[in-house]
């Protein structure tokens, strides 16, 4: 069983209050406080949940620095209160980030909740190069 300390439940609350704003900043014709809001909410609860040694190794990795500056630079441009143009840098930051967790995510839920479907997109997202260690196509020609 895995324990978890009080930070990590602050960090899940924290975080899930960030994703809560930025979907209502978008919601509200991206409204840019709210964006704002949740994005240091959102880095604040990861920073809490994984702790601050493995967020600042996580994002600055050689590999992700395309990501991470994207993304970063997307928060960077919230806080100016360029809204629309920073979700969108955010947006490709964050998928460029986790692209190998999608592959991760999709399989398990197809093989815990039996949809095919879920199966199946696991799969395409390891053929486009998003497998679990980034490396790339994991198929032959």
């Amino acid at each position: 069983m895995i324990s978890i300390t009080e930070w990590q439940k602050i960090g899940v609350g924290t975080t899930g209050f960030g994703i809560f704003f930025i979907l209502f900043g978008m919601l509200l014709y991206f409204d840019s406080v709210l964006l704002a809001f949740g994005n240091l909410l959102f880095l604040t609860g990861l920073s809490l949940i994984i702790g601050l040694r493995r967020t600042f190794s996580f994002f600055f990795q050689r590999h992700k620095f395309k990501g991470t500056s994207f993304f970063l630079g997307g928060v960077v441009i919230v806080l100016l209160r360029w809204p629309l143009l920073g979700m969108c840098l955010e947006t490709y930051g964050f998928f460029s980030l986790f692209r190998g967790f999608f592959p991760v995510a999709f399989g398990f839920l197809g093989s815990a909740s039996n949809i095919p479907f879920l199966s199946s997109v696991s799969e395409s997202c390891e053929w486009l190069g998003g497998g679990p260690w980034g490396g790339g196509s994991t198929r032959t020609w």
